[in-house]
């Protein structure tokens, strides 16, 4: 299972030395795009604040735990 960190680069910068994969989107658009593209073999999503801001609410999906940095 991967561990995959959505948001701004300067918030998750520091992740990635720990193995977890970033993707940086810096608005809405990049933000829903990038979840919505999340593969199968995802276990872990880390949201910066402003990326769980930009996605819908209930924010749901089948065997996938998710977690908000904090700011």
């Amino acid at each position: 299972m991967r561990i995959v960190a959505i948001g701004e680069e300067t918030e998750l910068a520091g992740y990635a030395l720990a193995g977890v994969e970033v993707v940086v989107a810096g608005d809405a658009e990049s933000v829903r795009r990038a979840w919505s593209e999340l593969g199968g073999d995802v276990g872990l999503v880390l949201l910066a604040a402003q990326a769980r801001r930009a996605l819908p609410e209930p924010l749901e999906r089948s065997g996938l735990l998710w977690a908000v940095l904090p700011a």
